[in-house]
């Protein structure tokens, strides 16, 4: 109980296609594929050229960006 069988998808498939269409079910298929793989390669590319953590100390960047100093408890 609970579960969906392949007969409650299908129904929720052609519910989504009927709402949405095939042409807009195509456009978010391939922007998500895009985003997945322009992913993929930054992941690739950054861990390759860049240090573990890198810090830009550009204070002229964005002017609402506030400069604190981390302080641990004692």
């Amino acid at each position: 109980m609970g579960g969906l069988s392949i007969g409650h998808w299908l129904i929720v498939l052609l519910v989504v296609v009927v709402i949405f269409g095939t042409k807009k079910l195509r456009n978010v298929g391939s922007d998500l594929g895009a985003a997945v793989k322009g992913f993929k390669d930054g992941m690739k590319d950054g861990s390759a050229d860049a240090p573990a953590q890198q810090v830009s100390h550009n204070k002229a960047q964005d002017p609402n960006t506030v400069d604190v100093d981390a302080k641990t408890k004692s």
